[in-house]
């Protein structure tokens, strides 16, 4: 055991933030600490290192232990260098260095009676040098220095560092003095692809216990061997990484709220026995009433469990269907001063791809995107064409397409006036806005939570082309789930920009990777991009023609025995599937409608007053037989759908 944290509670004045948390971690587990936005797991943190006090509970720790603690903005002050922080880490290694090498120089002055006492004394330092990792300590840093992106860094003075920058360094020391527990609020917020990348491996091989908050599905899928969710009053815990807490959480929410529902009726059997004791009007059966109420009272309730990412959907429907040729892109090329982002840049999207754009930060992801819109020119001569019937949807973080003079509620309704009040609620809910939120002031907003409202509007929008910079940024993990499920089900194209490798595998099925001041092509998910750049990694732009890797001077990294009209049908096949899919959502929907018209039937049917009534009881059997014909039709349809998956 190395922490043990049992029935911890904390509030804000009124407000109940934590409530009777227990759990337990033991040497060596890799903890993911996830939840949304508000649910206290960086509180739970705090109390865990002393910075909270808790209202009650204990915490408790395995003897003489060592913590290592980075929050989401860490502050460092030092007149060091970053390499001197990094180093000042092992100066417990370094001092004893020192020592030796002192030894080292004194040995050729040493008598001969006392050499073998001087021997004895120089093997047994060097002994214990080398279990404290001395051999090892400058390829630690010099593997954090480069891990962490500060290869470039090393020499900048730390109080020129900015506040992600200073995080970053904090989480390098943590990592290179290796407490027992290391805790990690949201780690993955400062670092680009290849330095989350590379912190995975290093926190999965780290001997040290780890408890991570994190957003990052991605992250928590690689590194976390046990994942616990601060959810509603709730607070789940299952052994594996996230996809297995996903199924479990399905397991145990569909479980609770079966027993919920046997309790439901148990409760109402019971209430329709007291009423009709209760009638008799005698005693005994009074007696025998109240005797069930109060066992009825005394009946520990059984709450139902509502999950958001059940209750909320987003259909993004086009108005119109595109052409087949959705954008073409040629030549286009952009510089800042003497630093070049890219160059002759070539590509095409083709009617329902879902395509996204990677690469590191600064390599002008964003920008492509912005040329794109017409919101910045292209150094050379370029052409860029849209398609026949294409509209657009671009959500660009500092888009100013919403008023701050407007309320949320009113910003969405004017937009589209044909939703429903539940149906504008429900939305700005999926976007996290909900209660009294919905009539705030746009302008009263902060950046992330406008940008929300862009991607909201985005969303409603009938565009049946979105180009979308960082959709989940700002967005907790119910909302992610919420947006994947809206853009896999959407049978338009997209193209996007994004960092969040777990929605870039939900949802994109190819990638265009910008490395080299150019488009480098996967056809696939994120964990088909990682499998072809592990069988061939750093493959040089000089060289990719002469090894194959450059397919029609398209740059299209695949199979070699793959070809151009392998992928058009392979297109072709996931376009089909998705339309499949959303038929059979469809067919279940009204099958699902025609259940519940057959059952208020039947319920009409066993009246009194319709039973003894023969012209009604015909009318409603003809309905009901009706009904029955187009259910049977609907359930062959379904059958039929199912088998054409």
């Amino acid at each position: 055991m190395v922490l043990s944290v049992n029935n911890v509670s904390l509030s804000f004045g009124d407000k109940q933030i934590l409530n009777n948390i227990t759990f337990l971690l033991n040497e060596g587990e890799k903890c993911a600490l996830i939840g949304d936005n508000g649910t206290g797991k960086s509180s739970l943190l705090k109390i865990i290192t002393g910075e909270y006090q808790k209202d009650c509970g204990d915490i408790v720790f395995k003897k003489d232990i060592t913590i290592g603690y980075v929050a989401q903005n860490q502050d460092i002050d030092s007149s060091k260098t970053v390499i001197e922080e990094l180093y000042d880490c092992k100066k417990e290694i370094i001092e004893y260095e020192k020592n030796i090498r002192n030894m080292e120089a004194e040995m050729k002055d040493i008598s001969e009676d006392k050499m073998d006492e001087f021997l004895n004394k120089y093997h047994s330092m060097t002994e214990i040098f080398e279990k404290m990792g001395g051999y090892t300590y400058k390829s630690e840093i010099n593997g954090v220095l480069n891990g962490l992106s500060f290869s470039d860094e090393g020499r900048k003075m730390v109080s020129l560092l900015s506040g992600g920058e200073r995080t970053r360094l904090m989480l390098g020391k943590i990592l290179l003095n290796k407490p027992d527990l290391i805790l990690l609020d949201e780690p993955t917020n400062y670092l680009d692809i290849d330095s989350v990348e590379w912190l995975e491996n290093y926190l999965k091989n780290v001997s040290s216990t780890v408890l991570f908050v994190s957003h990052d599905r991605y992250f928590i899928n690689k590194v976390a061997n046990k994942v616990m969710e601060l959810f509603g009053s709730k607070f789940l815990s299952y052994n594996g990484n996230y996809d297995d807490f996903c199924e479990k959480k399905e397991q145990f929410i569909d479980s609770a709220n079966a027993s919920f529902e046997n309790q439901q009726r148990e409760i109402r059997h019971q209430m329709e026995v007291i009423k009709k004791l209760r009638s008799f009007n005698r005693e005994k059966s009074i007696k025998r009433a109240e005797s069930r109420q109060k066992m009825l009272d005394k009946m520990e309730r059984i709450e139902k469990i509502t999950d958001p990412d059940n209750e909320m959907r987003l259909f993004l429907t086009p108005s119109k269907e595109s052409g087949k040729d959705v954008l073409s892109v040629k030549g286009i090329s952009k510089k800042y001063n003497e630093r070049t982002l890219f160059e002759n840049l070539d590509f095409e999207i083709k009617k329902g791809e879902h395509v996204a754009i990677i690469g590191p930060n600064g390599s002008g992801k964003t920008t492509v995107l912005k040329i794109i819109n017409n919101l910045l020119k292209s150094d050379n001569k370029c052409e860029i064409r849209i398609g026949s019937n294409v509209e657009i949807g671009y959500f660009d973080q500092q888009s100013n397409v919403v008023s701050d003079d407007k309320t949320l509620f009113d910003e969405i309704s004017d937009a589209y006036p044909a939703m429903t009040q539940t149906e504008i609620r429900n939305t700005l809910g999926a976007f996290l806005f909900s209660n009294d939120d919905v009539f705030k002031k746009i302008g009263v907003l902060s950046g992330g939570e406008k940008c929300r409202v862009v991607l909201a509007k985005i969303m409603l929008s009938k565009a049946n082309f979105l180009i979308l910079d960082e959709p989940t940024n700002h967005l907790d993990m119910t909302s992610k789930t919420i947006l994947e499920e809206a853009i896999n089900n959407y049978e338009g194209t997209v193209l996007y920009v994004s960092h969040d490798r777990y929605f870039i595998n939900k949802t994109a099925d190819r990638i265009l990777s910008l490395e080299n001041k150019t488009f480098v092509e996967y056809l696939g998910n994120y964990d088909y991009y990682l499998e072809k750049r592990s069988n061939q990694p750093s493959i040089n732009q000089n060289n990719r023609e002469s090894e194959g890797y450059l397919k029609n001077s398209n740059n299209v990294f695949e199979d070699e025995s793959a070809s151009k009209s392998d992928w058009m049908e392979q297109k072709k096949l996931q376009s089909e599937k998705r339309k499949i899919e959303n038929k059979i959502k469809n067919v279940e929907e009204e099958i699902q409608k025609l259940e519940e018209n057959i059952k208020k039937i039947e319920e009409e049917m066993i009246k009194p007053e319709i039973s003894s009534n023969s012209a009604k009881l015909n009318e409603l059997c003809s309905k009901q037989t009706e009904i029955n014909d187009k259910l049977s039709a609907l359930y062959e349809e379904w059958e039929n759908l199912c088998n054409n998956q």
